[in-house]
């Protein structure tokens, strides 16, 4: 695809059409290029959150906060713990409510960022799990962490092939409470084939085909992305890395 952004005319033109720059359809497509830049020099790389890496797109982290806010979960799952950083950061999102705790699961938490973790100020938020996401003893070590009447949100974020995530998906899924989420992220690889360091098997092997192989089977949950909770702006889709993510509970 080519784009010529002439400033003066203030237009984007691609595919022989010309678009407003500073419009919607103008700052959607900018974006669109931006992320997957982005993606490419490994800018969700630079930032931290209350001392520990976070890897995630900042834009991800405001929007699933909103969601927390509303949701209130007692209890937020992670598969993929990495750094720890999003972790904390759901920690002190429940600390701010004043309850909740957070489980993070990883096939290898390496000593060096377990000991960070353990040590940290909100260590006593977190468990940590280690041991594949999908093998049984893991599963049955998360369930453990979860009480009767907790309200629940899962995040999985470990291995994104499509096949792994279908099978975190209806693993995790009987822990999550109706209205809130099981999320899964990183399906902006489907777009990423074309970027260096990307594959062309993402096209068809990512978190979001695989969430939606995981509708096609169930009749309680959709695929929801959350509305903006505040829109001063004809904006209606988000930045993100985590397109197609949101599976929303809807029933028993």
């Amino acid at each position: 695809m080519k784009i010529t952004i002439d400033t003066d005319a203030k237009t984007i033109e691609t595919g022989g059409e010309q678009i407003a720059l500073y419009g919607k359809a103008g700052f959607e497509l900018i974006s669109d290029l931006w992320v997957k830049a982005g993606w490419a020099m490994r800018y969700s790389y630079t930032f931290t959150w209350l001392g520990r890496p976070i890897i995630q797109l900042p834009e991800d982290m405001l929007r699933i906060q909103e969601v927390i806010h509303r949701i209130a979960p007692d209890v937020i799952i992670e598969t993929g713990v990495a750094h720890g950083g999003s972790l904390v950061f759901y920690a002190s999102l429940l600390k701010l409510r004043g309850r909740g705790r957070v489980v993070g699961v990883d096939i290898e938490i390496r000593p060096h960022n377990r000991q960070a973790i353990e040590s940290h100020d909100l260590a006593t938020m977190i468990t940590l799990v280690e041991g594949s996401s999908t093998a049984p003893e893991t599963v049955a070590a998360v369930s453990a962490c979860v009480a009767p009447g907790d309200k629940v949100l899962v995040m999985l974020d470990s291995d994104h092939s499509r096949a792994h995530v279908l099978q975190e998906l209806r693993l995790y899924a009987p822990l999550v409470s109706v209205g809130s989420y099981i999320i899964a992220s990183d399906g902006i690889m489907s777009v990423l084939t074309d970027v260096p360091g990307g594959h062309a098997s993402w096209a068809s092997d990512n978190p979001t085909e695989a969430a939606k192989d995981f509708i096609a089977e169930r009749d309680d949950f959709v695929l929801e992305t959350p509305a903006f909770e505040f829109a001063e702006s004809e904006l209606t889709e988000p930045i993100t890395y985590w397109p197609g993510a949101y599976l929303k509970r809807i029933a028993e």
